[in-house]
């Protein structure tokens, strides 16, 4: 007589609590920022707290990702030409969102009839001190580290790119001599994933004292006063992403945005509750390679993408400009829009996912170009926060299409298992944010054997 042998247990996925918990904390924090908005203020700080913890681990994500990723490929033209190929893509796709924000701003003109108060320009001002006004050489030379090691410490986002290359290029110049160091790198990577999983039992906390505090600072007739140039801002945001996105993302890789998007649906939640597309970060590189793209086109592509992939900002940068000139009763020309608007689109760069950076990038731009214009920055300050998040949620929509894209034309994008993923078939491993099947790498030639051959 036959026995048979158990089925493994399979464990429960207890973050559809989490998630839930998140979106319950949300509205507790709206209520309590509107019930009791002095009390609320003081609770910026737990909002505050949440993201620099979800900060703290993208250095390390971002070197784990790109080492194993360029350290497995067989040729080091391949990064050349995903990297090359996907910097293409983003200046064309900011291009586009710079164009489309311009043709919305001067259609609705955003600010219109709006005074300029004393306490506005002060805000003003005091954004136009947060921003930085250094030159491009300045900007060159500070993606190069004091140290190897300094980029992972300090969380520079662009350092650690660059270390993450020169080690991962290293890595695959030793051959079979590196296959050790990939076996190490993809165990640290695991025990990083293992303690962002944990941190993110603290995201109900943290949503609830940054929606607290910025409802309780703002209250409700801020809003009011200043619908037009939001609304103006959310259906710019709309049709980028699902007009322009969504058709490009339909024609090369034959998959519907809204599907894509309901994947991502927890990492939009997240970016929400924070107002930082930083914070999804980590999840989404774990789920793109879970989605069916090759490990290197998402270590590149991604925090690449994070970076230089800015859709959302130069949307929110042309209103905002448009908005201030508007209100301050002095319009920009046509020709002083796009100067102004390209120098700030060169200058946001490796601030895409930060909050409040839009803001600064947007004072230090007006500063260097139109110094008259600077103390209008204070319209927007008290929204920004609102605003931001549509910014971010922009951003990141931008960078899961670039993934997808980049890496169908670069044949590294496996439809057969995204259709399977799409369909519920296979899901995401919400407790490790790994797929715990694959095993570690044993020779740095061999590129994700068991989805790319």
């Amino acid at each position: 007589m036959e026995t048979q042998s158990p089925l493994p247990r399979v464990r429960r996925d207890r973050t559809h609590y989490l998630y839930i918990a998140v979106v319950v904390a949300v509205a507790a924090g709206i209520l309590v920022g509107l019930v009791v908005p002095d009390f609320a203020k003081e609770l910026r700080p737990i909002g505050t707290g949440f993201v620099n913890l979800i900060k703290m681990m993208i250095s390390p994500v971002i070197f784990c990702t790109i080492v194993l990723g360029v350290g497995s490929v067989r040729q080091a033209a391949k990064v050349g030409k995903v990297g090359g190929l996907a910097l293409g893509y983003f200046l064309t796709m900011s291009t586009i969102a710079l164009a489309i924000g311009l043709v919305v701003g001067n259609l609705i003109h955003p600010g219109a009839g709006l005074d300029l108060g004393s306490s506005v320009a002060e805000a003003g001002q005091k954004a136009a001190s947060g921003a930085s006004n250094e030159g491009t050489a300045d900007f060159l030379l500070g993606i190069i580290p004091t140290s190897l090691l300094s980029a992972l410490t300090e969380g520079e986002v662009l350092q650690t790119l660059l270390v993450a290359l020169v080690v991962g290029f290293a890595v695959q110049a030793m051959g079979s001599r590196g296959e050790p160091v990939l076996r190490a790198v993809t165990v640290i990577q695991r025990l990083v994933f293992k303690v962002l999983s944990m941190i993110m039992w603290l995201a109900p906390i943290g949503a609830f004292g940054a929606m607290a505090a910025v409802v309780g600072a703002t209250g409700v007739d801020a809003l009011k006063s200043l619908a037009q140039i939001m609304l103006g801002f959310y259906a710019t945001c709309f049709i980028f992403v699902f007009v322009v996105l969504g058709l490009l993302l339909r024609a090369v890789a034959g998959i519907s945005i809204f599907s894509l998007f309901k994947y991502l649906a927890r990492e939009f939640l997240l970016i929400v509750s924070t107002s930082s597309s930083e914070s999804a970060l980590p999840r989404l590189i774990a789920k793109m390679e879970h989605f069916g793209v090759s490990k290197p086109v998402v270590g590149i592509t991604v925090p690449t993408g994070y970076s230089f992939n800015l859709d959302g900002t130069a949307i929110y940068l042309t209103m905002a400009s448009l908005f201030v000139a508007e209100a301050m009763g002095n319009p920009l020309s046509i020709g002083e829009q796009i100067s102004l608007l390209l120098f700030m689109i060169i200058a946001s760069k490796g601030a895409a996912g930060i909050t409040g950076a839009g803001l600064a990038t947007l004072a230090g731009g007006l500063q260097s170009h139109r110094p008259d214009l600077v103390d209008g920055v204070g319209l927007i300050v008290g929204i920004d926060r609102f605003m931001s998040e549509a910014r971010a949620l922009t951003n990141f929509a931008g960078n899961a299409v670039a993934t997808v894209l980049v890496g169908t034309w670069t044949g590294e994008f496996d439809k057969e298992r995204a259709r399977e993923v799409l369909a519920g078939h296979d899901p995401f491993n919400e407790q490790t944010l790994l797929d715990e099947d694959e095993p570690a790498p044993v020779s740095p030639a061999v590129p994700s054997a068991r989805r790319f051959s």
